[in-house]
């Protein structure tokens, strides 16, 4: 498994007096987050947690007899995607073509693009990637005769002759992308399997626009939505529209990923069915959004330990201005804030080399661009200047575009490794 890349002071947060180095080279530094060998803010991973993540999700989808295919929009780290192959995974989820081109490049050969592709110039690359790449197979999401229309004029202008592989989306009223109806989803179909320019391979549709964190609502909305797909998948496959020997179905978000398993694992239509699942934010779990909605997956499915969180961007007290009240050294360009602010976890004292559980009254109140508010209460115990403090994140997935590098830590905080991400 190739996981070397050079890194140098053009990296946020390597030290600028260190030399140059592969990422292979770390070990041998000797390096610790917590002797300050490295700049703050920081992220890092933890490596038991990701080697323990990698595991568990490719354990729970050969359990349920579904494939994986993670979403790499989540890291965009060719490093990890290598690891979520090697580990198991039937391939790999992404939106864009420049992010397929990403997971090529680490060896994925079965893509699926979880959106429409819609641009003269995105279908080139597609098609370029495909010629290049002779055991490559991309689908991607294909939700209006609109859509369709476009793509044979694009087939038609470039004299194109290599049909896509496609999927139809179906979707909700009121939220993304995807037909709304059974009678729309089936002109559609029935189009997309009389064009010469696609291959008409399965549906797809994403659950996570209903979620909401209830277990109750959550089965309710996403059952609704799973029997309008099925529907669907039947319809076509008595009519025989789609294409190939198997029929290819995917759902699957990070969030409520238990659910959809009755779609994936559909039985009698006249081929076989290959259901794929699509979570991505496993890789790293979170400290917020997502182990909420893993602890109700737990109780669902009777487990008593699943996902653990394995991404945490540390910061240093920088300023201690009044009571109450500390400055840490970490804004909106170093971590999540998109669906709630970051959770302090951990700290260390100045000159400590070991991380303990912060106080429950430790709150970060609010971010601004390089700066951290954490408040606390003056009776307890008290930040210093010099501290460092360890924050947990909500979504990895906007943790992960605000660093060209994350180091790979062990539990005691050396570092042994690092990723790139691409984004």
């Amino acid at each position: 498994m190739n996981t070397d890349f050079t890194l140098d002071h053009s990296y946020k947060s390597f030290p600028l007096t260190a030399a140059p180095c592969l990422a292979s080279e770390l070990p041998a530094k000797g390096w610790n987050l917590l002797a300050n060998d490295l700049p703050f803010p920081l992220a890092v991973i933890r490596r038991s947690a990701l080697e323990h993540n990698l595991a568990w999700m490719q354990a729970y989808a050969q359990r349920k007899g579904v494939a994986l295919a993670p979403h790499g929009k989540t890291s965009m780290s060719p490093e990890l995607f290598r690891r979520q192959l090697a580990a198991g995974a039937w391939g790999l989820t992404f939106a864009t073509v420049y992010q397929v081109a990403v997971g090529v490049e680490a060896g994925a050969r079965r893509i699926i693009i979880a959106n429409q592709v819609v641009c003269d110039a995105d279908l080139d690359g597609l098609s370029m990637l495909l010629a290049r790449q002779t055991d490559l197979r991309v689908w991607f999401l294909v939700d209006s005769l609109a859509q369709l229309a476009l793509l044979e004029d694009w087939a038609s202008r470039r004299s194109a002759t290599l049909p896509f592989d496609v999927l139809l989306e179906m979707g909700i009223a009121g939220q993304r992308t995807g037909c709304r109806t059974l009678e729309q989803a089936l002109r559609l179909a029935q189009a997309l399997a009389a064009s010469p320019v696609v291959r008409f391979g399965g549906i797809e549709c994403y659950e996570g626009v209903v979620t909401r964190c209830d277990s109750e609502h959550d089965a309710r909305e996403v059952t609704a939505l799973l029997r309008r797909v099925i529907e669907v998948v039947r319809v076509c496959d008595q009519q025989k529209l789609f294409a190939g020997e198997e029929v290819l179905v995917s759902a699957g978000g990070s969030a409520v990923f238990d659910l959809v398993l009755p779609l994936l694992r559909l039985q009698g239509l006249s081929r076989p069915v290959q259901g794929v699942l699509r979570s991505g934010c496993y890789i790293t779990h979170d400290h917020g959004n997502y182990a909420r909605f893993l602890l109700q997956l737990e109780k669902r499915e009777g487990l008593t330990g699943s996902l653990r969180a394995a991404l945490e961007v540390w910061a240093m007290v920088q300023s201690v201005p009044e009571p109450g009240l500390a400055l840490l050294t970490c804004g909106r360009r170093d971590i999540s804030y998109d669906i709630e602010l970051p959770i302090p976890q951990h700290y260390a004292a100045r000159g400590e080399r070991q991380a303990r559980a912060v106080p429950a009254d430790w709150k970060i109140g609010a971010l601004n661009d390089q700066h951290a508010y954490l408040r606390f209460d003056p009776a307890g115990l008290v930040p210093a200047v010099g501290d460092r403090v360890g924050l947990g994140i909500s979504h990895p997935c906007t943790t992960f575009d605000k660093w060209r590098w994350l180091p790979l830590v062990e539990d005691d905080y050396a570092v042994t490794g690092a990723v790139s991400t691409r984004f």
